[in-house]
């Protein structure tokens, strides 16, 4: 079954409200157009710490989901380690989605938020 992150992200993609890779998702923050940005849980460290940090100084709101090649299959596209929301509609639903997904699995998978 797929995620309905990914699917609400494969809508928001349609929609042209989302810039994907890490130097676009970095672009949108610091141009102030990101709502939410998601970086998959297997990116690289620096791709995280850089984002990480852009987001906080931004106060852009960040979460940890799913894989770079479900990111990139969801949004129809290839391995993608990020992708910016521009949206605020679709960023709020995407993270509590997001969020409801990840207290539904427990803490098992990764605890680093924002």
């Amino acid at each position: 079954m797929i995620s309905r992150v990914y699917q609400m992200l494969g809508l928001a993609t349609k929609a042209g409200k989302t810039k994907s890779g890490s130097f676009l998702a970095e672009d949108c923050v610091r141009s102030r157009k990101a709502r939410l940005v998601l970086i998959a849980e297997d990116a690289e460290g620096n791709t995280r710490k850089r984002l990480e940090d852009k987001c906080r100084s931004y106060q852009v709101p960040v979460r940890y989901y799913g894989t770079k090649a479900d990111l990139g299959r969801a949004m129809g596209q290839g391995i993608r380690s990020c992708v910016a929301v521009t949206d605020a509609g679709f960023a709020d639903r995407i993270a509590k989605l997001a969020d409801m997904q990840r207290e539904e699995r427990g803490s098992d998978g990764e605890n680093e938020n924002q």
